[in-house]
């Protein structure tokens, strides 16, 4: 083209060499190298495992041993009154977040589980699935209304049963929890197939709630919308949820109002 400049002249420009294709030596070296990649990575998670299952809950057991014992020589020390009081009360303490760091270690390893478990896919009734877990929690409802309804025409996803009962169980167990206070409690479990085949599955409760505009965090580990005093728990259960859902290619939302009750969704891809 006349009045071209010369570096915008593409006619111009050589043409790539196409790369050459990897031979089967080449392949199957690469292909080495991945699974040699892979077996350290298992072999990191192993160690990872061992050091959450045995050396790092030792120096835990001894806080929650020995704090008794410290306050037993206090007052054969001959403590007293204020004095005494608050050394009880900082050894509470020091008992109660050993405590919890212990539950916290327990959600590391149950996340850690779950993501490198292998995914054993079947068919899984979810209406059969959500009353096998209503009937393991039986015993948190003794005393309490409880108003269920699990939908009789849940789909059927292709999925591992034991992760799926395990994702139930934290979104029936934190529905639970959370209306508590509540009388009655309403506890849905409902769902729907869309027209891509995915499938959606949702909890319902009519509990605390939280704020909207929290919601982001709501699935990080050890990430809790309420304070300890009012809801236990460490903030594993729903980032173990979302987990669970990614390992079958979907993912998990949460949507609520503040006193009003909480929704969890968890898609579930076709």
């Amino acid at each position: 083209m006349s009045g071209m400049a010369p570096w915008l002249d593409t006619a111009a420009e050589p043409a790539l060499a196409p790369l050459p294709a990897p031979t089967l030596s080449q392949a199957l070296a690469l292909l080495a190298e991945r699974e040699r990649e892979l077996a350290a990575l298992r072999a990191a998670q192993e160690e990872f495992l061992r050091a959450v299952s045995h050396d790092l809950r030792a120096p835990l057991r001894h806080i929650t041993s020995y704090g008794p014992l410290v306050a037993e020589l206090l007052q054969d020390a001959g403590l007293q009154g204020e004095a005494l009081a608050e050394a009880q009360e900082f050894l509470s303490t020091m008992d109660q977040s050993a405590r919890r760091m212990g539950r916290m270690l327990d959600g590391l390893l149950a996340l850690s589980r779950i993501a490198h478990a292998p995914l054993l896919r079947q068919p899984v009734a979810l209406t059969a699935l959500a009353h096998e877990v209503q009937a393991t929690l039986a015993a948190q409802v003794q005393g309490r209304v409880v108003q269920w309804h699990i939908a009789p025409d849940l789909p059927s996803v292709q999925g591992d049963a034991a992760l799926l009962r395990q994702l139930l169980a934290e979104l029936v167990g934190n529905a639970l929890k959370f209306t508590r206070g509540c009388d009655p409690a309403r506890i849905a479990v409902v769902g729907e197939c869309s027209a891509d085949g995915s499938v959606t599955l949702r909890v319902q409760d009519n509990g605390a709630g939280f704020n909207p505009a929290q919601a982001a965090g709501l699935f990080g580990m050890f990430q809790r919308l309420h304070r300890a005093t009012e809801f236990e728990g460490v903030g594993t259960g729903l980032a173990a949820v979302r987990a669970i859902a990614q390992r079958h290619g979907g993912d998990a939302q949460a949507t609520a109002v503040l006193g009003a009750g909480c929704t969890v969704s968890v898609r579930f891809s076709a």
